[in-house]
């Protein structure tokens, strides 16, 4: 028996603006990141402070897309793609969903271990998590934290470079359901 599928063929309002909300939140951070890379004290709290609160943005932010991704399942994947096309693209999904939930749960807790807390852009305090205070742990984490970032940036790369191939070679109208105006006619 034929099921219908009435999902709708684009996303909706609200997840696209999560989409490129969180898209540039995770530029702009890393971009932070490398800038107070070889700063100390007081030069890299200018970069580091406004760090730490969008990554705790983006942890929030994600949690909200997710949520909202339970509630209102995405777009349909198109009939032609290939096995192999939709595994990888399910796999990028997932893993993306992973790191820009782990990436930022390890920077708080490194944070934590070296017991502070996060400033949220001058508003209010993340209190720091209830861990022990060691550095030598928040150290570790930290090493992971920015590890995590190498597989981020292939999957950030897989992901555009799939966007594109489907917008200029493809032709299918994919990136027009996240990119108003660009949707197949």
């Amino acid at each position: 028996m034929e099921t219908i599928n009435t999902r709708s063929p684009r996303y909706t309002a609200l997840a696209i603006i999560l989409h490129w909300l969180i898209a540039i939140a995770l530029i702009v951070n890393w971009r932070l990141a490398e800038a107070a890379e070889h700063l100390e004290g007081p030069a890299a709290a200018v970069y580091m402070n406004p760090h730490k609160a969008l990554g705790i943005t983006v942890l929030i932010l994600t949690v909200l897309r997710i949520i909202w991704r339970l509630m209102n399942p995405p777009p349909p994947m198109n009939d032609d793609y290939k096995p192999w096309e939709r595994m990888l693209a399910r796999a990028t999904h997932a893993i993306f969903y992973i790191l820009m939930i782990a990436i930022p749960l390890l920077g708080w807790l490194a944070s934590s271990s070296f017991g502070y807390g996060v400033d949220m852009f001058g508003l209010f305090q993340v209190p720091a998590l209830p861990v022990p205070n060691s550095p030598d742990d928040g150290k570790f984490i930290i090493g992971i934290h920015k590890a995590l970032w190498t597989p981020m940036m292939i999957l950030i790369v897989l992901h555009i470079a799939g966007a594109l191939k489907h917008q200029f070679i493809d032709r299918d109208g994919e990136l027009g359901k996240m990119i108003p105006g660009l949707a197949k006619r």
